[in-house]
């Protein structure tokens, strides 16, 4: 097998049920609150910690063939702005990356190309509210350059941790340079987006499920439609939006990446295509249960107005008589006859039972 024929199970070994160490605590951190890990790796192989970043920069630079992996989380301006110097990183990236909020993309600066992936992780829940969570997103700013490799990580999820560990099982992903970790984050962040894929579409099957279910529609809830539509839209501008970028490092030449590597781009490009059409058509079938929703509840109201009018039209007529006959004349027919009071009793039972059948025949009631 290839160099980077193994690439695709990286990510796959990520979902593997062993506990692992999450790095990117901070309490775990030993270079700091911000740095998550410094990691030299030659061949392929880890080398020993070190003591700060430019000592690992150093060995690296000192002694050519490695690279250094430098994992940092929600660093301030001030935390990142030796590191931007110590690997000449644009001012621009470096301030995409501290304020965060950044749509996917890729750039060049020389010969440094900067990365912004979306994460997501699905938020799980006993039971889908109008309030609950169903997404969470997070982002991970990715500086890849000739000897180095520097992940800026925002959100409490999305931890490339594991990820670090199952790269470095094979170190002959790793000793392909900077670029198979790239490739590496992209896998696994597209990996996590079908995953998070799959799991909204039990939620939709359960909405769907309750909106077309034979109960009165009133069971279901509009609001828990729209609240997993407003989730989707979260799901949607993680996804979409990341289509071009991977596109460019699929087909563009770049320097800082290998060639080798950068053809397997195409195939996490694939699978975000599907990605892509899945929540598109999660987007469209939300919208289609939702009118169908709004469509039962209108016909569930005309309905109960259809009884109110046929049941006002039964009283309408004992009202009438008894109105008639409460004006209290001395001069009425009947008035003063002895079945007079069965036989209008008889008349308005016949009237009330003939409109009923008719209304009941009609299906009003």
């Amino acid at each position: 097998m290839s160099v980077v024929g193994g690439l695709r199970k990286v990510a796959n070994l990520a979902r593997r049920g062993r506990r692992r160490v999450d790095l990117s605590h901070p309490a775990r951190s030993p270079l700091g609150s911000t740095v998550v890990n410094c990691v030299v790796y030659r061949d392929g192989v880890r080398g020993p910690g070190t003591d700060s970043v430019e000592e690992a920069v150093r060995q690296v630079r000192k002694r050519r063939g490695g690279f250094v992996w430098l994992g940092l989380h929600e660093p301030d301006e001030s935390e990142i702005a030796g590191v931007a110097e110590l690997f000449g990183l644009h001012p621009l990236a470096v301030e995409d990356a501290v304020h965060a909020h950044q749509r996917p993309k890729v750039e060049q600066y020389g010969d440094v190309l900067f990365a912004v992936f979306k994460t997501v992780t699905y938020v799980e829940h006993a039971e889908l509210t109008s309030t609950s969570e169903v997404v969470n997103t997070g982002e991970i700013m990715v500086f890849t350059g000739p000897d180095f490799v520097v992940t800026v990580r925002h959100g409490r999820h999305g931890s490339l941790g594991p990820l670090r560990e199952d790269l470095e099982a094979d170190p002959r992903l790793l000793a392909s340079g900077p670029s198979a970790v790239l490739h590496a984050i992209a896998d696994h962040v597209v990996d996590d987006y079908v995953t998070v894929a799959d799991a909204v579409q039990g939620d939709i099957d359960q909405v769907e499920t309750e909106v077309f279910s034979p109960r009165s529609p009133r069971n279901a809830d509009a609001g828990r439609v729209y609240q997993l539509k407003r989730e989707l839209l979260e799901l949607k501008r993680a996804v979409v939006p990341l289509t071009r970028p991977l596109e460019q490092l699929a087909t563009e030449p770049r320097s800082c990446l290998d060639q080798e590597i950068q053809a397997y781009f195409r195939d996490v490009a694939d699978h975000l295509a599907r990605v892509t059409e899945q929540v598109t058509s999660f987007d469209a079938l939300l919208d289609s249960i939702l009118q169908a929703h709004l469509a039962q509840v209108t016909v569930a109201q005309n309905e109960d107005m259809r009884k109110i009018t046929a049941w006002a039209a039964i009283v309408a007529v004992p009202t009438m008589v008894c109105g008639v006959y409460g004006m209290n004349f001395d001069h009425m027919p009947e008035l003063r006859w002895r079945f007079g009071y069965p036989l209008v009793l008889a008349v308005i039972a016949t009237a009330c039972f003939v409109i009923h059948r008719g209304f009941k025949r009609n299906g009003w009631l």
